[in-house]
This record gives C-alpha cells, sequence and structure tokens, in this order.
C-alpha cells in the first residue's frame, strides 16, 4: 500500500492495531482454505463463549423466530451462529484480498436468468440481499456474473473505512452511504443494479411494522421507494456457504411483480417474506448477532 493511497496521517500509532488487523485479514485470505476453515470456526467459538452481549442477543432473537425448537436445539442454533459468523469473517477477508477470478470454481448460480431479465429492461436493478455472515464473499462471487454498486454502512475507523471501500471497490461499482438516497436512485436511472439488503432495524422514522417470523418488525420502506422513484426491477436473491464448507450457491429469484403496490405495509411484508424464506434453508448463517427487533410496537416492552 504505497503513501500515496494513504495519507500520512495513518501513519500515527493510534492505527496500528488496524494496520494489523489489515495485515491479519491479507494472510487469513491467502491461507489454505481447510485452515481458514478451522480458524473461523476457533473465531466463532471464543466469541460464542466470551461475548456475552451478543450472545445474548443471539439466543434472544432465535428464541423469538424459533418457539418450535426445543431448548437444546435453540442452544445449539446459537452457537453454530456463532461459527458460521467466525468463518464470515475470514470468508470477508477472502473477498476483499484475493481477486474473486480465483474462486470462480467454488460458486454455482441458479436463477442467473432472472437476474439478466431484469439488467435487460434497463432501467435499474434493486438486488434485495440479506444480512448473511458470507454476505461480503458473496459480492465478491456475484460481480463474475453482474456488475453492481452495493449499499453499505460507513465504518467509523477512517483507515478501515479506506480499506475496506477499496477492497469493496473491486467487486462493487459504487460504494452508496445507506443515507445517500440520491445517490441510489441515480444509479438505478443510470440502468446500474443496486445491491441492498433492507433486513436491519434503522428505527421507527423510516419504517413501517411487518411481520417476519411471527413477530411485528420495522421494516424499512426505502426497498419500495426506490422501486417507485426508479421504476426499477426488484430481485431477491439469496446467498449460502454449503454444507461442504469448500463452495457456495448464488440464487436469484424472479423479480417481485406488482411491486411496490402502493401499500407499505404489503410491501414490506412482502420483503420479509422472502428474507424469512431465505434465513430458514441456512438459519446458522445469519446476523443473529443483531438486534433486529430493538423497536417495538407502541406499547409493547423491549425484548433484549
Amino acid at each position: 500500500m504505497s503513501k500515496s493511497r494513504y495519507p500520512r496521517s495513518f501513519a500515527h500509532p493510534r492505527y496500528w492495531p488496524t494496520w494489523l488487523g489489515i495485515g491479519a485479514m491479507y494472510i487469513a485470505a491467502w491461507l489454505p482454505w481447510r485452515l481458514k476453515m478451522a480458524i473461523g470456526k476457533g473465531l466463532g467459538l471464543l466469541a460464542w463463549r466470551f461475548a456475552k452481549r451478543r450472545r445474548h442477543i443471539t439466543e434472544t432473537n432465535i428464541a423469538l423466530c424459533f418457539p418450535e425448537k426445543s431448548p437444546e436445539q435453540q442452544h445449539q442454533l446459537v452457537r453454530d451462529t456463532f461459527i458460521a459468523n467466525g468463518i464470515g469473517l475470514i470468508e470477508t477477508a477472502t473477498g476483499w484480498c484475493r481477486d474473486g477470478e480465483s474462486l470462480r470454481h467454488r460458486v454455482a448460480y441458479i436463477g442467473e436468468e432472472h437476474m439478466a431479465h431484469a439488467e435487460a429492461k434497463g432501467k435499474g436493478v434493486i438486488i434485495v440481499g440479506v444480512h448473511f455472515s458470507s454476505l461480503d464473499l458473496g459480492g465478491a462471487l456475484h460481480a463474475l456474473f453482474f456488475s453492481a454498486d452495493a449499499v453499505y454502512r460507513p465504518h467509523n475507523n477512517p483507515l478501515f473505512e479506506r480499506f475496506m471501500t477499496r477492497a469493496r471497490g473491486r467487486n462493487f461499482g459504487v460504494a452508496i452511504d445507506r443515507y445517500d438516497l440520491r445517490g441510489a436512485v441515480r444509479q438505478l436511472k443510470a440502468g446500474r443494479m443496486v445491491w441492498y439488503s433492507p433486513d436491519q432495524d434503522f428505527g421507527r422514522d423510516v419504517s413501517v411494522f411487518a411481520p417476519l417470523f411471527g413477530q411485528q418488525a420495522a421494516t424499512i420502506r426505502l426497498t419500495a421507494k426506490l422501486a417507485r422513484m426508479t421504476g426499477a426491477s426488484v430481485v431477491p436473491m439469496m446467498f449460502h456457504r454449503n454444507p461442504d464448507n469448500a463452495t457456495y450457491t448464488i440464487e436469484s429469484l424472479p423479480a417481485l411483480e406488482g411491486f411496490p403496490s402502493g401499500d407499505e405495509v404489503a410491501d414490506a411484508t412482502r420483503v420479509n417474506q422472502f428474507i424469512e424464506l431465505a434465513i430458514r434453508k441456512h438459519p446458522e448463517q445469519y446476523l443473529w448477532l443483531h438486534r433486529r427487533f430493538k423497536t417495538r410496537p407502541e406499547g409493547e416492552p423491549g425484548v433484549y
């Protein structure tokens, strides 16, 4: 990394831990695959044992969303979730630090024709994704088939933000701040694909309540708003690590018909139905560590 790419201020000692972390990611990205998976599992188990607050959040989410599971099954799913997210850290390093072409043999694409059909319309495509542990690796692998921009949350650490956006820039076209509505609209109107994951809680002001795993979840209205403003197709897409821990599957579904409908709750419900479908395929790979149900309907107590 040359000095021309990074300001001199990043040489300050306060950034040394960040540089060490970036170096560790580069090393991890080039390790043999089985070793990477073993390290990821170890990181996940360490977090499961010691990250008590995140474990509590995960336990709460899984108890809410899978009440049909026994306590033992819920416990196992919590443990498996931490393992999957530990592996996800190594997958993120791989997606950011390796050329995606070197990973082509590890991915299969189901429903590629749905994405191609939506792209051919020339009105832009909103790719509805889900926050799985392998999300960033999924972006690198998806870029082997289609060029897309991505909506993301900027990192608070300016050095890591620079590293992250440069790394993602090799896989995505434009990194769009999640609050930059105009930027997303501009890219869609230019006929671009924009990858957007509407499965997190952004608060009451920008959301409606719609069912998700039997819970009333604050669901952002932006998916329908973007489609209404641009005429873009809305294509749900799933990305999963296969049980062999060595290969991956991308699956695009047909574009949503009659979307948006004009009914915000109905549109949010359709989005959540897809998200639930995707999660149920491999529930341990979802980011249950975040407080998906932190915003509650009026009069309901908090769950965390």
